[in-house]
């Protein structure tokens, strides 16, 4: 077919040159009537509908070979439904397969020279199609991806405002795409670390045209993020500046790791790794002084044998021993908070123990502030050590008399509670089960946001120097923590706080509390046998000796574990009674007791310690009749302990 009849006798280009070029055009082009009817078509045209270019041009029309119908007032040419359109997508049927989705750009010839009326060109719009399928997907990946990131991502323009977030960066900053574009990215940080975020972006923007061509300059800093409604968020800001080649010249992409969690757990570890430390530093200390205070109680009350209520020397005794024993007290804390002290636990109806503190504790809080008690009906039974817990709820209500030095109301309440599943309170998780709950409120001050994280320290205190010695919550922490309960504090300022008790509950049958011996008989503390003393500080053993001797006993001393192994092994069975210190340098009181009892079984022992009792009982397990006295001690208490462990049976 002649070029003529689609480019018009007009052209000057020679026939041979137009027909090579149309004839090798991987474009489609064709020419119409103005009845329609294809008049020229070129090779890449026919190959779309999959007919002989002679077949068209025998005068088919292009509505009859469009695969979608157009208007019936549509011209006979007219291959859009838009009558204006001159460039837009068709299906055109294809003899042998699916209809061919085409682009058709056409053009109107007005004059009609040669009979055409319209001249167009086609091309198969399949190839461009997909790209934009594909590409389409890709955004769309993208922006999934960059949307559902489960990092915070932002992009800043040079001055540090904000073009373009994701959600998480919104939940960090809490706010809305709207609201956080265009604002700069510095007015989210803490207004203490605004100005060194804003000089690191100025850095790294500047940087961006010496960066490497992997990527951009690169930072790294930590931040705090403060979101619209005052939440914090401790966040690691990746920060990487955009170079020119990705047409963001001077542009910087942050992405924000949320790291509160870790920052936490850091600190919760630091501070547990300096409690563990003090706890450790306190059970030694503690060691040492409960050896000190053995010795001074045992002396005074050796002076005190000689020397009656009316003698000169009396008092000055009495105050001594009543200094030491306040010693003492102090030591037991630091053995509560490290969770070392002695405990003698008993099942205990916490409603009793409760009411019989109440007279004590409206005399400790005052006329201005209202005691008000509320027993549960039915309350479980714990097992506890009494004075322990009474000491618990005597700290608590000193803290909360005062937190209300204008007057209040103190109340403690009881129940029961049950745990169907594990609960986290902070850094506390509270396995399932019962529990009796006390909870002790007030109406005082409360404590800030700030303290509340810091209370149960040791030696940390809110009052004036001299006030107090910072050890009564964390002595209340420590002697819960160890009878297998948890401590629960809820309090806002101006609001009252309210510390709540998690004792277990006792399952068991009540114990008994043991046989009441007469008075007369309870006095008589005298005794008779051979006792072996094991104690490497000398003041308590020569204390001990001479306390022992007094009563009526034959005492044999030994300083060391190994010294008394020996002389078990020399004596034999004329041994009554052996007592031994629990730790000792080379051979220690459990190791002494287990090399004993191979030799002779039914030797009757008696452990001292400064210590806690379970913490020596689990590697003296399968053992019986080993009794065991706290450090420290008094004549009397030591006299008794022996008698009731050479008692018959």
């Amino acid at each position: 077919m002649a070029w003529s009849k689609f480019f018009g006798k007009q052209t000057g280009e020679p026939a041979s040159g137009a027909d090579a070029f149309l004839a090798a055009a991987p474009i489609g082009f064709f020419a119409l009537d103005a009845a329609g009817r294809f008049v020229f078509a070129n090779p890449a045209f026919a190959d779309l509908l999959g007919r002989p270019v002679d077949e068209i041009c025998a005068g088919l029309r292009l509505h009859d070979v469009l695969a979608d119908a157009v208007p019936p007032e549509a011209a006979p040419f007219q291959a859009f439904a838009d009558r204006q359109a001159t460039k837009g997508e068709v299906r055109l049927r294809r003899v042998g397969s699916a209809p061919v989705l085409v682009t058709i750009e056409q053009t109107l010839d007005p004059d009609r020279r040669d009979g055409i009326a319209l001249r167009g060109l086609a091309r198969d719009a399949a190839p461009s199609q997909a790209m934009a399928t594909a590409l389409a997907r890709s955004e769309t990946g993208f922006r999934r991806f960059f949307e559902n990131a489960p990092v915070g991502i932002a992009l800043i323009d040079p001055d540090g405002r904000l073009t373009e977030t994701n959600r998480a960066f919104q939940r960090l900053c809490g706010a809305t795409r709207e609201a956080a574009v265009g604002r700069n990215v510095a007015m989210f940080a803490a207004p203490e670390e605004r100005a060194e975020l804003v000089a690191k972006l100025h850095r790294l923007a500047a940087g961006a045209a010496a960066s490497d061509a992997a990527g951009g300059a690169q930072d790294r800093l930590n931040l705090r993020l403060v979101a619209e409604d005052g939440k914090e968020h401790v966040v690691a800001v990746f920060a990487r500046a955009l170079d020119e080649a990705a047409g963001s010249a001077g542009a910087v992409i942050l992405h924000f790791l949320d790291i509160s969690e870790q920052r936490r757990l850091e600190q919760q570890f630091a501070q547990s790794q300096k409690m563990q430390a003090v706890g450790q530093l306190a059970g030694g200390v503690a060691h040492d002084f409960n050896n000190l205070l053995t010795a001074m109680i045992g002396f005074c009350d050796l002076l005190l044998l000689r020397h009656q209520p009316g003698d000169a020397s009396f008092a000055d005794i009495m105050q001594i021993r009543q200094n030491a024993n306040r010693a003492a007290n102090l030591v037991r804390q630091l053995l509560a908070f490290s969770r070392q002290q002695t405990l003698q636990p008993k099942v205990i109806d916490a409603t009793d123990a409760l009411t019989e503190l109440s007279h004590l504790l409206r005399r400790l809080i005052g006329a201005g502030i209202e005691l008000k008690v509320v027993h549960a009906r039915d309350l479980w039974l714990v097992r506890v050590d009494q004075g322990q817990l009474e000491q618990v709820i005597i700290n608590l209500a000193v803290n909360a008399r005062d937190a209300m030095q204008g007057g209040g109301v103190l109340t403690i309440r009881t129940g029961n509670a049950v745990k169907t599943a594990p609960e986290r309170h902070g850094d506390e998780e509270i396995p399932a089960g019962e529990y009796v709950r006390i909870a002790v409120e007030d109406t005082g001050t409360g404590i800030s946001p700030e303290i509340l994280g810091r209370i149960f320290e040791p030696f940390f205190s809110t009052k004036a120097v001299g006030s107090g010695t910072g050890l009564g919550l964390s002595t209340v922490y420590g002697i819960v923590r160890q009878t297998g309960g948890f401590v629960l504090v809820e309090s806002r300022p101006g609001q009252g706080s309210t510390f709540t008790l998690l004792l277990p509950r006792w399952v068991g049958a009540a114990e008994a509390e043991g046989v009441v011996e007469p008075a007369a008989r309870r006095r008589d503390l005298t005794g008779a046998g051979t006792v072996l003393l094991v104690e490497d500080e000398d003041a308590v053993r020569l204390f001990g000796a001479r306390a022992l001797r007094n009563k009526g006993y034959k005492v044999v001393e030994a300083k060391t574990g190994d010294a008394a192994l020996e002389i078990v092994r020399e004596m034999g069975s004329s041994i009554d009674l052996m007592i031994t210190d629990v730790v000792m340098p080379q051979m220690d009181g459990t190791t002494l007791i287990r090399e004993s009892r191979k030799l002779f079984p039914n030797l009757k022992i008696i452990c001292i310690s400064g210590y806690a009792e379970e913490q020596f009982r689990q590697t003296l397990e399968g053992f019986d009749n080993v009794h065991f006295l706290p450090k420290p001690f008094s004549l009397d208490q030591l006299a008794a302990k022996a008698k009731e462990a050479m008692r018959p049976g």
